[in-house]
């Protein structure tokens, strides 16, 4: 290609006023538009071909890449042009290839001939008016599938001269100054077109413009358009378009119309948005390390919280927490005993400053499934993966998930002593080795797929919690969507739930032949066996969807054995139940409702995130043994009628800071269906911001893991890596004095209590206000003691916030720790850390490598004797207003290093 122009195209205000059946399209014109400026840039201003091979859909949330690539001229001067797109939202992930092709054609340098009529003179002369009503005419086209809103309601008026129709078009006065930033505003050209309706007959098909033909921009900028269109032949028009002068804009040999499906156009904004918002988990093989770690690191296990007691004062470089089964397989009861057992421990871990620097290593084996479903052989281990996922939110850096190989007999111990080393300093907090290789989980795009489920309409769907927010969003959605029939809606008031009888008569009234409400804990074995026994033999049992789960959110130290149990119950003990008593069942449905807390570690949620794991694994466990399932590890729903019933409201704002959107009812339905077309396990509906996370990883904040598939972790700061971890807080606060830094520190501490809670500005939190009178809990607190550490790099207690109670005490514990001066050594250690910084990237190479260590080699000589005491003052000012580039120089040059 000789000529490739690349921009991104969000949903404008005027353009989200074009819409077809409910989808945001840019028309056919705009793609001509940007051809045609592709087309300026290499010399070719005549479009002489091109044909619209699919419309280019724009979402609602975020925006599309659009390229326009323009290739060299052949024997006959012509250009080959092309149109690609792809949603914004695929940028950076690795291994995509997302780009969809949305028109070809060919360029020339030779132009159209001049038109055949006068366009000075206007109206033309002989051309009678047509009545015009343009709220009518509006009204009319919105009748028949064309949505203009005001920014392409652009038709002013029209006169008719045998089969020549003249127009008259403008922008509004809001869009007049957009105008000269366009070769010719898409909702002008746009509006050009709708003299259409004129001259087309009205055979009930909607259409839009497919090929063009000789299309010529003789002038940039216009705000309003005379317009002539003439007949040339079936579904075929020429066009030319004059400013409100007469001077010549655009020409067009001809335009040719197509009929077009708006259902398929919402069929593909709909697919769009399911495979934007739909994911998997794909376990990553991590590359060998270039050197093998120089000693293994020391560690030694432990079983109990007593033993992490017995600890204290010999510390080894890593824990060890291996807790083994009890034999009686991994049923809901050892899940709930080996998580139980888990927590314990892990709460005395975290409880224990002197293990700040020490890392807890919990080890399971076969509780992920890296190598496939089949490999998930122990769901009482991925609960403890679940919990543990949360202790790590909580906990950043403290704690290590590693599965070790179900597949194999050598000893943990062997195994431990292979991986351990690398894993450690591998830096992930969640692996799994499979043989010698370790691999780590990441976000995927989910495959897509053909419709595969098929609910029978002489079958039964049981719905569990079929009478909660999100069990009747499904119950309507099965009876209308996929023509079921008849329902089991199970809950643990049945018939006596708020608005379960008005429910009931609803799916009657959309279609559904019974439903039954039935009161049944599906916690309990013999409950749930009982209502699979009520259900006729005529209209079997062909589907389950299991929605129902209660929340006890807490952070890790505030959970208990009995809080464990009251979550567990709905969840693991419920599906261990349908799954066990469903397996005989002809059943072409199997899904149930997770969270993606278990797979993220939902900060506040480890009782939850433990649960929903759970629900992960059975899933495995069961596509594994040739069965229907499909678990959905949701993330955030919109607010709306309780729907958000399984999330806290502290976690709602934390995963929307963290980039994660609401997702609306009839999305989440169809991401519903997007999933159960898979033949995938666990799919993981979740709606992204990706552009928001990656701002964040180019401006060097952290990305979480499981999302390093989709966000590349782009290139640090210099700051960012310096050895202090601050960001630049000790250089900020260096050169002031200790109000101006205890100032500096309060504005720091306020602006992070204001994210926290909510507000809009550090400006609304008090310096002495009481964190427990501005709404402080167990969970923000954690949060703000986690923000202030990555801030300040300082090893916080996670009761910083009660020990310190306001932000000015708090800030003035900050300022004490951080034990900031204005002195020359500070001043020297911020410009190594800035040698650091820079040289990081050159160790690699080899001849740089040897010039750097010669010339730090003898720096080293200098500061061991060789300058005199008294420089040592003017070496630090010198240092204090070098850059960090010049401080290289600066050795070389002032303190003459060969």
């Amino acid at each position: 290609m000789l000529f490739t122009s690349r921009l991104s195209l969000r949903t404008h205000p005027w353009l989200a006023d074009h819409a077809v059946g409910g989808v945001v399209l840019v028309p056919g014109t705009g793609l001509v538009e940007l051809a045609v400026r592709a087309g300026d840039e290499v010399g070719c201003g005549v479009l002489d071909e091109l044909v619209i091979e699919a419309p280019l859909v724009v979402p609602e949330q975020g925006g599309v890449r659009v390229q326009v690539a323009v290739g060299g001229p052949d024997a006959n001067g012509l250009r080959t042009v092309a149109v690609y797109s792809a949603r914004e939202n695929t940028a950076g992930e690795i291994g995509t290839d997302a780009w969809t092709r949305h028109a070809t054609g060919t360029l020339t340098g030779t132009a159209a001939d001049t038109p055949a009529f006068d366009t000075t003179v206007w109206p033309p002369a002989g051309a009678e008016p047509v009545g015009l009503d343009t709220t009518a005419f509006y009204a009319d086209l919105a009748s028949h599938g064309y949505a203009y809103g005001p920014a392409f309601q652009g038709l002013r008026a029209v006169w008719r001269r045998g089969e020549e129709i003249f127009a008259e078009v403008a922008l509004p006065d809001e869009q007049r100054e957009e105008a000269a930033r366009f070769g010719l505003h898409p909702a002008l050209l746009d509006a050009a077109l709708h003299t259409d309706a004129f001259a087309q007959p009205d055979d009930g098909h909607n259409v839009l413009p497919f090929a063009w033909n000789g299309l010529v921009l003789h002038a940039a900028g216009a705000a309003a358009l005379r317009v002539r269109i003439a007949p040339r032949g079936t579904d075929m028009l020429s066009l030319v378009a004059a400013d409100e002068n007469g001077g010549l804009v655009l020409t067009v040999d001809s335009v040719t119309f197509r009929p077009v499906d708006v259902e398929q156009l919402d069929a593909a904004a709909t697919a769009d948005e399911g495979r934007d918002a739909l994911f998997g988990v794909a376990w990553t093989e991590l590359p060998a390390p270039a050197e093998a770690p120089a000693t293994a690191p020391t560690w030694t296990r432990i079983a109990t919280a007593a033993d992490v007691t017995a600890l204290k004062g010999e510390v080894p470089e890593a824990a060890v927490l291996e807790l083994h089964g009890s034999g009686d397989g991994d049923g809901d009861a050892e899940s709930l005993t080996r998580t139980a057992a888990a927590l314990a421990v892990v709460q005395a871990w975290l409880a224990d400053p002197e293990f700040e620097d020490t890392r807890l290593l919990v080890v399971t084996r076969g509780a992920v499934p890296a190598g496939g479903a089949a490999t998930l052989t122990d769901a009482a281990g991925a609960a403890v993966w679940g919990l543990v996922r949360a202790a790590q939110a909580e906990n950043p850096g403290r704690l290590v998930l590693l599965d070790l190989d179900p597949a194999t007999d050598t000893p943990a111990d062997d195994l431990l002593t292979a991986v351990l080393a690398t894993a450690l300093a591998s830096g992930e907090p969640q692996l799994a080795a499979r043989g010698t290789a370790l691999s780590v989980p990441r976000l995927v795009r989910a495959p897509e797929a053909e419709p595969a489920v098929a609910f029978r309409p002489d079958g039964t769907v049981l719905v569990t919690g079929g009478t909660g927010s999100l069990g009747s969003l499904v119950a309507r959605h099965l009876v209308e969507r996929h023509g079921v029939r008849h329902l089991v809606l199970a809950g643990r008031r049945g018939p006596e739930a708020e608005g379960a009888t008005e429910l009931a008569a609803e799916l009657a009234a959309l279609g559904a032949e019974s439903v039954s409400l039935v009161a049944a804990d599906v916690s309990d074995r013999t409950a749930v066996a009982r209502l699979l026994d009520t259900i006729p033999a005529e209209h079997p049992l062909t589907g389950v969807i299991h929605t129902a789960g209660v929340l006890d959110d807490g952070v890790i130290s505030a959970l208990t054995p009995e809080r464990l149990a009251g979550v567990f119950a709905p969840k693991v003990s419920a599906v261990r139940h349908l799954d066990e008593l469903t397996r005989t069942l002809d059943l072409t449905a199997f899904a149930v409702f997770s969270s993606a807390s278990g797979l993220f570690g939902s900060a506040g949620q480890g009782n939850y995130a433990a649960a929903n794991a759970y629900l992960d694994a059975v899933a495995h466990q069961r596509r594994a043994a040739g069965l229907p399932a499909t678990s959905l590890a949701w993330g955030l729903w919109e607010q709306t009628s309780g729907m958000t019933a399984h999330l806290g409201t502290a976690d709602q704002a934390r995963m929307s800071r963290g980039g994660v959107l609401p997702i609306g009812p009839a999305e989440g339905m169809r991401l519903l269906d997007a999933a159960l077309d898979t033949a995938e396990p666990l799919l993981v509906p979740i709606k992204l911001d990706l552009r928001a996370l990656r701002a964040d990883a180019a401006a060097g904040r952290a990305v979480q893991p499981l999302l390093r598939g989709l966000v590349r972790t782009g290139r640090q700061p210099v700051r960012a890596t310096a050895a202090d971890g601050t960001g630049g807080l000790t250089r900020r606060l260096a050169g002031l004095d200790p109000a101006e830094q205890e100032a500096l520190l309060l504005d720091l501490v306020r602006g992070h209590v204001a994210t926290v809670l909510g507000h809009a500005g550090a400006e609304q939190v008090g310096p002495e206000t009481a964190f427990k009178d501005a709404g402080f809990d167990s969970l923000t607190s954690v949060e703000l003691r986690n923000r202030l550490r990555e801030t300040t790099g300082l090893k916080l207690a996670a009761t910083v916030v009660f020990d310190y109670p306001n932000p000015l005490a708090l800030a003035r514990h900050l300022h004490a720790e951080l034990g900031t001066t204005n002195d020359a050594l500070s001043l020297v250690h911020e410009k190594i850390e800035d040698i650091e910084s820079l040289i990081a990237g050159l160790l690699s190479d080899e001849s740089k490598k040897a010039d750097i260590v010669l010339r730090l080699q003898g720096l080293v000589a200098k500061c061991n004797g060789a300058v005199e005491e008294t420089q040592g003052s003017a070496v630090a000012e010198q240092l204090e207003s070098a850059s960090a580039d010049e401080v290289l120089d600066f050795i070389n040059d002032e303190l003459g290093i060969v």
